[in-house]
């Protein structure tokens, strides 16, 4: 359990490997404070709970009925997707488990989205800030707020970290429950019956650091209609007489659109974005290029994907950034790889 500790100031604060207890006794995001604007100084570290990165420990999920997870599983759509994997693959371990969800009530409404279509097949989803003393003194109560800011997000592969911070073993869940599979029971739309077989370019990252630069993006269209012979779709403008934009078709206000483009795709391209771990839940075969973390930390038990590793040590472990020499940095190591040699799954 995390004991409590002395008010922080608004850097530590705002780069606390977990939540925050206000003076007036109330969990709050840090993600939050810091979109808001709003001061994070005086706040407390979130006592009597479980937080691994500052004790780790070992769940008895054999004997709990209800979990409380406290600011999980972060703000952008992958993230989230990996850490509903480890929900659900505790799940599958223990049937009988309901999970309340605590979540920054500012984040972005297409991630918050994915919780409430998924809140029906774990329990449900409150958004954050709530009294401590709601959270029932006999349950489970789990702290995973700021989780990027954790010493092991950045040196586990992402399933085994959210595995590890909810008090799993990593190793005792079999590699087929961390594909995402739970995606398959998501109640989506279905495409139009006129859409014919495509292929789904999806370039654009959370962070431009981690997006296919767009003067390579034509390159690796024509490649895909080279290799398949079919309409390319993907989301943004790209310049090929083969491709589509279906920016306008997928709203990020209706994730479940995008989430249906992906599943009926025959084959996925992207970078290190969720459409990869998205493709990894449908069984779509992907080829996905990684520079600012390594493969195996994303993809490594997704056996339909074939990575592309342009790696860059000055970028290793960068989650996000804008910076003009990062993207440059970027921009050169794109140019110099032969996209004619591009591998596919």
């Amino acid at each position: 359990m995390t004991p409590a500790f002395d008010h922080l100031d608004d850097a530590h604060a705002l780069a606390h490997a977990g939540s925050l207890l206000s003076g007036a006794g109330e969990i709050v995001a840090p993600y939050d404070l810091e979109v808001s604007g709003a001061s994070a100084s005086g706040f407390s570290v979130l006592p009597d709970v479980f937080n691994a990165g500052i004790a780790p420990f070992d769940a008895d999920y054999a004997h709990a009925r209800e979990v409380h997870l406290i600011n999980a599983f972060g703000i952008s759509l992958g993230d989230s997707i990996i850490g509903l994997s480890a929900l659900f693959a505790l799940k599958r371990l223990h049937p009988p488990l309901r999970f309340t969800v605590y979540r920054p009530a500012r984040s972005p409404r297409y991630v918050q989205r994915l919780y409430e279509l998924a809140a029906p097949m774990f329990g449900k989803i409150v958004d954050l800030p709530v009294s401590l003393a709601r959270l029932p003194a006999d349950a489970l109560k789990i702290d995973i707020g700021n989780q990027v800011f954790w010493p092991r997000f950045a040196s586990m592969p992402m399933i085994d970290f959210f595995l590890w911070a909810i008090g799993v073993a990593p190793a005792s869940v079999p590699a087929r429950d961390k594909r995402n599979r739970w995606l398959a029971d998501l109640p989506l739309p279905p495409l139009m019956p006129e859409e014919p077989p495509y292929v789904l370019f999806c370039p654009a990252a959370s962070t431009p650091v981690r997006s296919i630069p767009e003067p390579i993006r034509a390159h690796i269209v024509d490649r895909v209609w080279k290799k398949f012979g079919r309409p390319v779709l993907g989301f943004g403008a790209v310049d090929h007489a083969h491709y589509r934009d279906i920016a306008t078709q997928s709203r990020e206000s209706n994730i479940a659109d995008y989430f249906a483009w992906v599943k009926h795709a025959r084959y996925v391209v992207t970078s290190d974005t969720a459409a990869l771990h998205i493709a990894a839940g449908f069984d779509v075969p992907a080829t996905s290029i990684f520079t600012t973390i390594a493969s195996r930390m994303r993809a490594r038990d997704y056996t339909n994907c074939v990575s592309i590793e342009l790696l860059l040590p000055e970028l290793q472990g960068v989650h996000s950034s804008a910076r003009e020499a990062d993207l440059e940095a970027l921009r050169r190591i794109y140019g110099a790889y032969d996209w004619h040699t591009m591998p596919f799954a």
